[in-house]
């Protein structure tokens, strides 16, 4: 995967999980992984959180 593209998709979760809406599976899918547990590893490695501490940090109102 391109950097460009990685960027692209972890801007698309990052939003997502803002947003607080949709259930993770789903987001999962969306930006193009097919292991919850991979997409975990490296969306904590990427932003220090886990998806469910980013959304509870970041999540609007």
């Amino acid at each position: 995967m391109s950097k460009r593209n990685f960027v692209r998709r972890f801007k698309v979760a990052k939003k997502a999980l803002q947003a607080g809406s949709q259930n993770i599976q789903p987001l999962v899918r969306n930006v193009g992984y097919n292991d919850i547990k991979i997409f975990r590893g490296v969306f904590k490695r990427v932003t220090g959180l886990t998806p469910q501490e980013y959304r509870n940090k970041y999540a609007r109102a």
